[in-house]
């Protein structure tokens, strides 16, 4: 074996693939010298599952010529034969494939030794036996891989680098990690930020994030492969556009006099609110936007999303029907907001009534990144994958005798998970990020009375976020949630006029349109707001 160098730079490693369907007519060797020209890739894998040993020599021979060329070193996946007939740098290992102390054995100790894994136990047992770095996956569902025992998501992803960083905190040795999976430019940036640890201020925690992408058929089928790694490089060192920066407020009282501002750009803006909804509550979404100052469109078609996401609104994906068709649409819509930086506000209706809507979720998460996800508990405990969801019935809520702290918790767990804002809703809603929780105590009875009260909060809250680009969301998500409660309270207060839920409709969109019109915000004083103390022992489990 070579005598091996350090790896300078892991954001890029590229794999590659010689199939028709990736490759096309290109030749492998040109391909990957392109790639590997602008010094945009750190290392080179080569995997052929076709072709027999003959052949691989050949080709890995002439790639390694290419690599040692620029630095770089060249990996032979599952073959340590032909690792050693080449003088390749090391190996990739699967989990079905020579045990990694063997292939130590055999290559010495100064080779790269790496080795796939898609869980926690996979990745210590793989740093307790010596790989090099480790290879997470499959992230996202790719042709490229063949009997992918599970797709395990940016929440599988950030799970797994958690026991990493813990690991590498009591061995005291670096194990580089870098994802692979249906990884290319729109999402190695998404990818990154989210399986990234935060602390209690909002700080990133060293060495618990990703060291690279391995990407195969994002360079391999490029139509320019230098191009295409200078932009997959760029890319996943690169903030994504959706990121909005937080702010550091403790107190309750503090982060009500933030209110008033967002409701004055709410009234000033007019933002567009981008409703993917259900049929059922169009109307009523409709007019409370309206209401409430934004311009409101109805669009299920993805196609259109491109365009209005350059309007500067906000999106809500209401997962209200579910079709194949339909989530279609919905993962283009979240990645064209994703890609113009505007929020994203998911209501996973009815996540826990059925098997398809269980899954629908998933593909949803895997699309893009939503900056509020909003749901009761057994909809956040679904979107959370905690096994424990009660089978609800259909949209409403089901009882349950989960206590305030445990529900705090989930929301603080799915917000952690995400990196992003949590609203759980029912008697007492909990707003929560990965630092700070808060129990929201207004809102009314008659709210679970009407139909789509919940898809309809769905739609002010997107306002509200539309309103405050690069800005923390929750005071926005709480100028939100306490317009609406509080103007429902207000509603069924009106004794004279509401006699039930016909009559409690309409006052309800009358006083929403009072809030926000109506001069001074001298409602905010019914505000029940609390911070939430979690504990210092809470965790993630």
């Amino acid at each position: 074996m070579a005598s091996v160098k350090p790896v300078r730079d892991w954001t890029v490693y590229l794999v590659t693939d010689s199939t028709p369907a990736i490759l096309g007519g290109k030749d492998l060797i040109s391909v990957v010298r392109e790639a590997v020209k602008g010094g945009n890739v750190g290392v080179v894998q080569y995997r052929d599952k076709h072709n027999d040993t003959g052949v691989l020599v050949d080709t890995a021979s002439k790639l390694h010529k290419v690599t040692e060329a620029k630095g770089i070193p060249l990996i032979i996946n599952d073959r340590v034969d032909v690792a050693l007939a080449v003088g390749a740098e090391g190996v990739h290992l699967g989990q079905t494939d020579m045990n990694l102390d063997v292939a130590r054995e055999l290559l010495g100790p100064h080779a790269i030794i790496g080795a796939t894994v898609s869980n926690p136990s996979e990745a210590i047992e793989a740093i307790d036996a010596g790989a090099d770095y480790l290879g997470i996956g499959t992230v996202f569902a790719t042709p490229t891989k063949e009997n992918t025992k599970t797709i395990i998501g940016t929440a599988g992803l950030r799970e797994i680098l958690k026991v990493v960083y813990t690991r590498q905190i009591e061995s005291g040795r670096k194990v580089p990690c870098v994802a692979i999976g249906g990884l290319n430019i729109s999402n190695v940036s998404r990818i990154r930020y989210q399986s990234t640890v935060v602390t209690k201020d909002v700080q990133v925690l060293d060495d618990t994030g990703l060291d690279g992408v391995a990407v195969v058929s994002a360079i391999m089928g490029a139509e320019d492969p230098g191009a295409a790694s200078q932009g997959v490089h760029a890319a996943f060192r690169s903030q994504p556009a959706f990121v909005r920066t937080p702010t550091k407020v403790e107190a309750v009282e503090n982060l009500l006099r933030l209110v008033p501002e967002v409701l004055d750009n709410l009234k000033f803006q007019s933002p567009l609110c981008h409703n993917m909804t259900n049929l059922v509550v169009q109307n009523f979404a409709a007019s409370v936007t309206l209401a409430i100052g934004a311009s409101p469109i109805m669009s299920n078609y993805g196609e259109e999303a491109k365009d209005l996401a350059t309007l500067g609104g906000a999106l809500v994906i209401n997962m209200g029907t579910v079709t194949p068709e339909g989530l279609g649409n919905y993962v283009r819509a979240i990645r064209a907001y994703n890609a113009a930086g505007n929020p994203v506000v998911f209501d996973p209706v009815g996540a826990g009534a059925t098997a398809v809507r269980r899954e629908a979720i998933q593909t949803l998460l895997n699309a893009g990144y939503f900056t509020l996800i909003k749901g009761n508990e057994n909809e956040i405990r679904a979107v959370l994958g905690t096994g424990e969801q009660v089978q609800q019935k259909g949209v409403d809520s089901t009882p349950t005798t989960t206590t305030s702290l445990q529900k705090a918790r989930l929301a603080r767990r799915l917000a952690t998970r995400e990196r992003n804002t949590v609203l759980l809703t029912g008697a007492t809603d909990y707003l929560s990020t990965s630092t700070y929780t808060y129990a929201i105590h207004n809102g009314h009875p008659l709210l679970g009375r009407i139909t789509g009260s919940g898809c309809v909060l769905g739609a002010v809250l997107a306002a509200c976020l539309a309103v405050q680009p690069r800005m923390d969301d929750v005071r926005s998500v709480l100028a939100g949630i306490l317009m609406f409660e509080i103007a429902a309270e207000r509603a069924a207060a009106r004794k004279n006029e509401v006699r039930g839920p016909g009559t409690f409709v309409p006052a309800l969109v009358d006083e929403l349109y009072s809030c926000v019109n109506k001069e001074g915000y001298g409602w905010l004083a019914g505000a029940r707001v609390e911070e939430m103390d979690l504990g210092e022992e809470w965790g993630e489990e």
